[in-house]
């Protein structure tokens, strides 16, 4: 039997590895801003990147399931490689909007004059079949060339912000793509959003830089006016915070990069 659809006063649920769903969050926050939002930082196994599917796939299960008996009525997942490894299985399994995050290869290739686009991501996003898929659909288009970061999430998530290091890292992964003159970069992991800026400073100002946080916003937003299920509330809405990390560590890094001091609670 189906269980009953949540009511639209339910909470959306959001989950990344840890903090990088943080800039998808924002976005949701500003489209949607009477929801009550849920966001869940898988922080004791981030990265995900160089896990394999399995084990993502594995993860993603569980923090759906505890979403779920929190009373969400939708689920974001913020996280391009959970999304590549697991949003397929998710929506055969779960019965309510799931949306995903990922590369916004398609407004980069409309928005690129040279016809060269650059992509930033996980090794394990850009292996993905969901990804080269994705780019074979643009290939004719524009000339798309990835950079792996490996080291990249590891620094963002560090208890100390170092951003020479952090600056270190992007002038190395992003060298190929300045030296082809890219004119647009996609940032194919909701991690690298948290440090626009820096990336901006490396690839110098006439690059244009996207990330997929408003197209994800505005997908969640469609999908439940489809169902009818959008809050009635006109109270600004609640968020809560969970992490299966440590959660001073998480409130450190809330304190940093969502500027509030926020309750973390165990999952």
């Amino acid at each position: 039997m189906t269980s009953p659809a949540p009511p639209p006063a339910a909470p959306i649920g959001i989950f990344d590895s840890g903090v990088g769903g943080l800039s998808v969050l924002r976005d949701l926050r500003a489209l949607l801003p009477h929801e009550d939002l849920l966001y869940l930082a898988d922080s004791r196994y981030a990265p995900y990147g160089p896990k394999g599917d399995a084990f993502i796939r594995e993860r993603s299960f569980a923090i759906v399931d505890f979403l779920l008996a929190q009373g969400v009525k939708a689920i974001v997942v913020a996280c391009n490689t959970a999304t590549a490894a697991a949003i397929a299985d998710l929506r055969e399994r779960y019965n309510l909007p799931l949306v995903g995050v990922e590369p916004a290869v398609k407004p980069a290739a409309a928005l690129s004059l040279r016809g060269i686009v650059g992509v930033l991501a996980t090794s394990g996003t850009i292996a993905s079949d969901k990804f080269i898929r994705l780019q074979d659909r643009f290939t004719a288009q524009v000339h798309i060339l990835t950079r792996a970061c490996p080291g990249l999430v590891e620094l963002i998530e560090a208890p100390r912000f170092d951003a020479v290091a952090i600056t270190s890292l992007l002038q190395e992964f992003t060298a190929p793509l300045r030296e082809a003159h890219a004119d647009v970069l996609v940032l194919g992991c909701t991690h690298y959003s948290l440090i626009h800026d820096l990336i901006q400073n490396v690839m110098g100002a006439n690059v244009r830089i996207i990330d997929a946080g408003l197209a994800v916003a505005r997908e969640t937003r469609r999908r439940l006016e489809e169902r009818d299920a959008l809050t009635t509330s006109t109270h600004e809405g609640t968020l809560r915070f969970f992490t299966s990390g440590d959660p001073e560590a998480q409130q450190h890094l809330l304190a940093r990069y969502w500027g509030v001091d926020a309750e973390v609670t165990t999952f």
